[in-house]
């Protein structure tokens, strides 16, 4: 009782401008996480079902999912990942980024075929919204992506200040994960160890670029 009602005040009050897409994405992983655990119970749960557990409206399902395959895709996959890729990030007191960042990526491009069938169904489902809405700001895909990146970088987070934190976290999110495992497997020719080496390296050129403009003084920059 007392999380749901959590749930409602969160939803009841304004949300300033800067904090809405974090609060767009825990309103689709709240959705997803319910998915999961009445996935875990057995049997498909309806919309009404998922609605209910997540302490959401049918409609707001919809909007952040706008087929319910979509969302079952989005939960199964999701959680054949969680618990690996967790692990590779489970040191938070862990100052060492690089290696923090490299665990991650790993656990993210090394998948087993049955998970990285559902990341091919996912993306399809979803190519074609996003493409029908340009300019939505609703994330059709890589909300969970996004908040692994940012627990592998997190204590960077002030050292880097708000825009180079962005842009890393943007950065990264090319270099894993379904779009960049599709790449390497489909135009690329690689082989899943080829691909996840590669996109190891992608990642250490992207944090230490990161840290290396962290370390240049404001007035050199662009010089």
């Amino acid at each position: 009782m007392a999380v749901k009602q959590r749930r409602r005040a969160v939803r009841a009050a304004p949300d300033p401008p800067a904090s809405r897409p974090a609060q767009r994405r825990r309103t689709r992983k709240a959705i997803v996480d319910a998915a999961v655990a009445l996935l875990a119970r057995g049997g498909t749960p309806s919309v009404a079902e998922v609605a209910a557990a997540a302490d959401v409206s049918r409609r707001t399902v919809y909007l952040y999912f706008p087929t319910f395959e979509q969302l079952l895709l989005d939960a199964t996959a999701g959680a054949l990942s969680q618990t690996t890729v967790d692990a590779a990030i489970a040191a938070p007191e862990e100052s060492d980024v690089a290696a923090r960042v490299e665990r991650m990526v790993r656990a993210l491009q090394h998948v087993s075929p049955e998970v990285e069938r559902l990341g091919r169904a996912l993306i399809r489902l979803t190519v074609e919204q996003g493409r029908s809405s340009p300019g939505t700001q609703q994330p059709v895909r890589g909300y969970r992506r996004l908040e692994w990146i940012e627990s592998a970088l997190a204590p960077w987070r002030t050292r880097l200040g708000p825009a180079r934190w962005r842009r890393l976290i943007a950065a990264l999110a090319m270099v894993v994960g379904w779009e960049a495992l599709i790449v390497q497997r489909d135009v690329c020719g690689l082989t899943i160890e080829q691909g996840e080496e590669l996109s190891v390296w992608a990642a250490r050129a992207l944090v230490r670029a990161a840290l290396e403009e962290s370390r240049i003084p404001p007035s050199r920059r662009g010089s």
